[in-house]
């Protein structure tokens, strides 16, 4: 068998003749992602801050924390098509990471509340309410917030590395893995609605009072979390673009469409495959940690494997293997999701399902697709 014969991502990587000069981005795509900076680091803070709130300029702290919490989910659809548009991955346990990264953070915003809770404890009010004397080892260090910020990291990621590990290794993929993966969630879920976890049970963690020593609900903090939120998302996807565009992304994506041939040019797909699914999970785990402060909640219900469903809604709404259309999708879902939640609560599941039917049918290649289609099918 010779190069000519195999997909162009796995000839060229087995060659070594891969163009180095690819660019990160087109001009267009550089200008759009200079745009979105100034505009989070500079529009939207003069907006909060600086704008008399009765002025038409003005933004609400609604507002800004409703954006904040979409640019989180944003970047859970951008760590999602890492994995599935590039890699093949179709994963419905993501909400997993997100919700292991919004507890370790939850962590230490529970300590930091110190004896401003309820009954004016050392403990958390849940652990006073279950009669709890003492910590559980397992929260020990994390009144220290660089402790709990690893903790983000580490929980998610190796979590995910040990799944990933044997479920790559026992070559268990396609929707055996979906389901694998779901049931991961579900059964998390089910162990932090136990109330003996140390996890707050069904109420989970809530009722923050400050984050590094700043008052968590003053319009300067949310700010910084809004803005942190968007620089992160545009960091995310400087990253994964420039790993689907090195040699490394031509092989995942060479492993996406034909993974028996990348075994033949002596890669080992599960090397790969295990590290994209990994890193995914991290992002997830960040996302995780920025949503939670901005929400003042964290509890079970995000790991529902329902949320793990909306986020691969987010990614085929905005195109699958695009990393900008999962940005597009979570805004254009969340958005409507907001509205349809205040207008007609009980009909948004039925517009949801209706969403993903029509993209399914009609834009299989998501919102970017039909951008493209209209331009001519120009290139990425």
């Amino acid at each position: 068998m010779n190069a000519t014969t195999l997909p162009l991502p796995v000839a060229t990587a087995a060659l070594g003749t891969a163009d180095d000069r690819v660019r990160l981005f087109s001009r267009l795509g550089w200008t759009a992602i200079g745009i979105a900076v100034v505009l989070i680091a500079v529009v939207v803070p003069l907006m909060a801050l600086v704008a008399p709130d009765g002025s038409a300029l003005h933004l609400s702290s609604y507002a800004l924390t409703l954006v904040g919490k979409i640019l989180c989910y944003a970047i859970c659809a951008v760590a999602l098509d890492l994995v599935w548009g590039y890699c093949g991955i179709l994963s419905l346990g993501h909400g997993l990471f997100f919700a292991l990264g919004g507890y370790a953070i939850g962590m230490y915003l529970m300590r930091a509340i110190g004896h401003d809770g309820v009954y004016k404890s050392d403990l958390p009010d849940f652990m006073v309410f279950l009669d709890w004397k003492a910590y559980p080892w397992y929260w020990a260090f994390t009144d220290h917030f660089w402790y709990c910020a690893l903790l983000v990291v580490l929980v998610p990621g190796v979590l995910a590395f040990v799944f990933g590990y044997f479920a790559f290794r026992s070559r268990i993929k396609g929707v055996y893995l979906s389901i694998i993966t779901q049931a991961l969630t579900y059964a998390a879920m089910l162990l932090f609605f136990r109330n003996d976890t140390g996890f707050g049970g069904n109420n989970g963690f809530t009722d923050f009072k400050r984050i590094l020593g700043f008052d968590i609900y003053a319009q300067g903090t949310r700010v910084a979390l809004f803005v942190l939120s968007g620089l992160t998302l545009v960091g995310v996807l400087i990253l994964c673009r420039y790993l689907v565009t090195s040699k490394l992304g031509r092989v995942v994506t060479a492993i996406r469409d034909a993974e028996s041939r990348v075994m033949f040019c002596g890669y080992d797909p599960k090397a790969f495959k295990l590290f994209v699914w990994t890193l995914s999970a991290v992002i997830c785990g960040i996302a995780g940690a920025l949503y939670v402060p901005q929400v003042g909640i964290i509890n079970p219900s995000e790991m529902a494997p329902q949320n793990s469903i909306e986020m691969v809604i987010w990614v085929a709404t905005g195109g699958r293997g695009t990393l900008f259309g999962p940005v597009i999708g979570a805004f254009v879902v969340n958005l409507a999701k907001s509205v349809f939640t205040m207008i007609a609560p009980e009909y948004w599941l039925f517009f949801l399902g209706a969403i993903f039917v029509g993209v399914t049918l009609f834009l299989p290649q998501g919102i970017v697709g039909l951008f493209r289609r209209r331009r001519g099918g120009g290139a990425a």
